[in-house]
């Protein structure tokens, strides 16, 4: 159960909000989520968010002004995958200049390449996992990133 007045989720039987103390009612999404800047419903605007990862996430990070839900799967996207990419390009580059007859010998290069395909398998795990819990209805924070999230989403 999601706070009316703030957003935050709380146990499906609490009667209090526990971060605002505001009373909890039966409404199953965060306040501002009834109405979103692009007519779409919210679940369907937070998985948008996450279809092509950062891209798609600066793009309502920009267009929506009324929903929290939405800009804080928004600002998630950004960062999550914004992270992914870059350390996938840092792998990539250094795989590029490691590749050697020595650096196959020494394995260097095979590891580079298996820690890019496990960052790989990670990324396309969380895009699934994000999609889905959004379109759930569910402000899920991933660590760290989650927090900072909110913090964009409230401002």
């Amino acid at each position: 159960m999601f706070c009316p007045k703030c957003g935050t989720e709380n146990p499906g039987d609490g009667k209090f909000c526990s971060k605002c103390g505001a009373a909890l009612g039966t409404t199953s999404t965060p306040s501002g989520t009834s109405e979103t800047s692009t007519g779409l419903s919210p679940n369907v605007a937070g998985l948008l968010c996450y279809l092509v990862g950062w891209i798609t996430g600066i793009v309502f990070a920009v267009i929506e002004k009324k929903s929290k839900f939405v800009r804080f799967h928004a600002w998630q996207s950004i960062m999550t995958f914004g992270i992914l990419t870059v350390v996938q390009i840092v792998i990539s580059i250094l795989a590029a200049i490691v590749w050697t007859p020595f650096a196959l010998v020494s394995g260097l290069w095979m590891f580079l390449n298996v820690l890019g395909i496990l960052v790989w398998v990670v990324t396309v795990g969380l895009w699934i996992a994000l999609m889905i819990l959004a379109y759930s209805g569910k402000m899920w924070k991933l660590p760290g990133v989650g927090n900072w999230a909110e913090k964009q989403a409230s401002k």
